[in-house]
């Protein structure tokens, strides 16, 4: 197990975060996205795979072969249960979702802090992986690991985005990331009709995070399109989405297959 969090020592050190999106839980995967280099950790969209707390394990000690950190995109629902046995199993930063107000921010927060007197927070001493299964690390070590913790919010609802300063404005929020696709949604929307509003609101929303100190995800399928969000002050990037790669591949290239055989 990596005995610092990589995305952690990063933001701290005001360096900037590039990430990849992966769905599969087949640690060979992450194990792909590692030999290459080029990413500090791979985000696992929890919400949208199917997962067992046994696969949260392998992905961490896939990544951790190749120094990455790990994220995991995790319901509103059961994030509390979920994002603590993430951890357990050696996961780095939690991105909740479905967020729409600053109380229900406090309460995830305070559900990943350690409980401590100075903390205040509602995660214990579990002996999993996180902590060396023996326990190989003492109780107040492993406090500070969870305060390390990073926690990222979406910004994907309506409600959120009205309640952006108080939720930026929250300790222990860490970073922000806004959804378009929720929030054109909540707001009765079809996004494809709202582009340049949505680009408005996103721009407002990551400049409340900057001016809180916190600091701004945001979601990328292409390098150019990194340039106006760089100009903006972002330095944080998802690269690229595992499932939305695929389907490229297979509509484009198989399309175009699919084309040639049927002149044969």
């Amino acid at each position: 197990m990596m005995n610092h969090n990589k995305i952690r020592k990063l933001i701290s050190g005001c360096r900037p975060t590039t990430a990849t999106r992966m769905s599969s839980t087949w640690p060979f995967y992450t194990e792909c996205v590692g030999v290459t280099g080029n990413f500090d950790y791979i985000e696992f969209v929890g919400e949208y795979a199917p997962f067992s707390q046994a696969d949260l394990e392998n992905i961490a000690r896939a990544a951790e072969l190749y120094e990455m950190g790990t994220m995991i995109k995790v319901d509103f629902q059961n994030r509390g249960y979920m994002a603590q046995r993430a951890v357990s199993a050696g996961f780095q930063a939690i991105n909740f979702t479905d967020h729409r107000n600053a109380e229900e921010v406090r309460e995830s927060i305070k559900l990943m802090k350690p409980e401590t007197p100075e903390d205040g927070g509602m995660f214990g001493y579990p002996n999993r992986r996180y902590i060396g299964c023996a326990p190989s690390i003492d109780q107040m070590s492993h406090a500070q690991r969870l305060r390390e913790v990073v926690l990222c919010f979406m910004i994907e609802k309506r409600a959120a985005v009205e309640d952006i300063e108080a939720i930026c404005a929250v300790p222990g929020v860490d970073m922000i990331q806004f959804g378009p696709s929720d929030f054109s949604m909540s707001s009765g929307w079809q996004a494809g009709e709202h582009a340049e509003e949505l680009k408005e609101i996103e721009r407002h929303v990551i400049g409340t995070a900057l001016r809180h100190g916190v600091q701004p995800r945001c979601e990328i399928n292409t390098v150019e399109a990194a340039r106006p969000y760089i100009e903006l002050g972002v330095r944080h990037f998802c690269l690229g989405d595992q499932t939305r790669i695929l389907n490229m591949f297979w509509k484009g290239e198989g399309g175009k297959m699919r084309s040639v055989a049927d002149e044969l």
